[in-house]
């Protein structure tokens, strides 16, 4: 029964021949689904089909999670699948939420490494009920209410119309030994307080509780359908996966936005709650109309920024310290390379001139007659001033950049040429005076 829903979901969305990776655990869910996967494998219908096993290891548990990790690597070993893995670094914050972005960046890691055509997790119906009361305690909009969906982008979940107890059974009658996690019982994390805790209580009212938020969030999905019908019109001037447009999202009404954010959230992998979503909406509305706007906290990997040209997110990135001080040297012409980029200065050739470029491209067109080797290729330090093309005097990098509209989380990642403290070019920003050109180039700088 359990085996042929599996190949009826792989059918309906045309996954028999595909690679696969699979999210593997080794708990009973996953360990049911690589087993029943691995049976598959062997029907003709499946035969062309590639299973990857996907292990990630949070590395909370030390030994313990070696031997998990140890567990799948034979396990798939035994049954001819191909085992991937990684582990977490140990620096990895013991959140739920932190976890889970750690977790998801893995599985996409690994499907670009394999090429794989969808990633498969064994979320299950007990998960989804979970789930959904989860969101109605932080409460949730309709979005929320829809639960797990069985696919979303390349995700897909096979066992999301199958009860744990089901699974478990079958792991059972197959004599399979899943590992046994001892964080599970550990009620300090949210879901496991309320699989161990609150589920119980509720069935205590309702027996068939699980039942009944599996069908809130079928109705949900029904209702949802109904508002999509209007948002599919809006979506597509307001945002994409990267970024909200501000001059669109200004037309719109607060519930809109609000909803516009909720999916925005949710596309980029985050469970945000509605106090989240109204602190991003507040944000929003502080920094959309300035010229050079914020950023806000999304989780330990990724922060929003806002200003009254874009919306997106960006990702946290910390220079490490030998980053921070990298400077090197350039004594002559030639081609170096530099924070994992190549940046060439050679003579200016009559014959390749096709145009001058514009300030924000990545090559330039100077005139270094009045400059001396050695010049320093290095990013930006206090201090640092330059002298715009077209002007006299100098000025603070800092507010050149500001004047060019360079949003401050873009500043600290430009390539600056430098003779000591005065920025000769900023790499696709600008050019500063004492080597713009008025006649003929002598050299052409480029960065790629």
């Amino acid at each position: 029964m359990l085996i042929k829903r599996v190949a009826d979901f792989l059918k309906k969305y045309q996954l028999e021949d595909k690679t696969l990776v699979v999210g593997f655990s080794g708990g009973y869910d996953s360990m049911c689904l690589i087993d029943i996967l691995s049976k598959l494998k062997k029907q003709p219908d499946f035969q062309d089909m590639t299973i990857i096993a996907a292990h990630f290891n949070h590395n909370w548990r030390g030994e313990e999670s070696l031997k998990e990790q140890e567990v799948c690597r034979l396990f798939s070993k035994v049954r001819g699948i191909e085992f991937y893995t990684k582990n977490a670094p140990a620096d990895l914050k013991k959140t739920e939420n932190d976890a889970r972005i750690a977790r998801y960046e893995f599985f996409d890691e690994a499907f670009d490494v394999n090429d794989a055509d969808a990633v498969l997790t064994a979320h299950n119906k007990d998960d989804n009920a979970e789930t959904i009361l989860y969101r109605i305690i932080k409460g949730t909009g309709i979005i929320g209410l829809r639960g797990i969906p069985p696919k979303r982008g390349y995700f897909y979940r096979p066992l999301i119309t199958t009860y744990r107890k089901d699974i478990e059974k079958y792991c059972d009658d197959n004599n399979l030994t899943p590992n046994m996690d001892s964080s599970n019982s550990n009620t300090t994390y949210k879901r496991n307080y309320i699989r161990l805790t609150v589920i119980p209580a509720l069935e205590q009212i309702n027996s068939e509780v699980k039942d009944a938020l599996n069908i809130l969030a079928d109705n949900a999905t029904c209702d949802n359908a109904i508002i999509e019908e209007y948002m599919k019109t809006i979506r597509p001037n307001v945002f994409n996966e990267e970024s909200i447009n501000p001059k669109e999202y200004k037309k719109l009404s607060f519930p809109v936005k609000k909803r516009i954010l909720y999916e925005f959230i949710q596309q980029l992998g985050l469970d945000f709650d509605s106090k989240k979503i109204r602190e991003l909406f507040d944000f929003i509305e502080t920094n959309i109309e300035k010229r050079n706007g914020s950023t806000l906290s999304l989780s330990s990997t990724m922060w929003l920024y806002a200003d009254n040209k874009i919306i997106e997110r960006i990702p946290h990135r910390k220079k490490s310290p030998k980053e921070e001080h990298c400077a090197i040297s350039i004594p002559c012409l030639g081609e170096y390379k530099f924070g994992g980029k190549k940046f060439t200065i050679k003579p200016y050739d009559t014959n390749n001139l096709i145009r001058f470029p514009n300030s924000n491209e990545n090559y330039a067109y100077v005139d270094l007659t009045k400059m001396h080797f050695p010049l320093t290729l290095r990013y930006r330090a206090d201090g640092d001033v330059i002298r715009p093309f077209g002007m006299d005097g100098t000025m603070k990098l800092k507010k050149y950049l500001n004047s060019k509209g360079i949003q401050k989380h873009q500043r600290d990642d430009i390539v600056l040429l430098c003779n000591d403290s005065e920025v000769l070019w900023a790499a696709g920003v600008g050019i500063s005076d004492k080597i713009g050109v008025n006649g003929l180039p002598t050299h052409i700088l480029e960065i790629k």
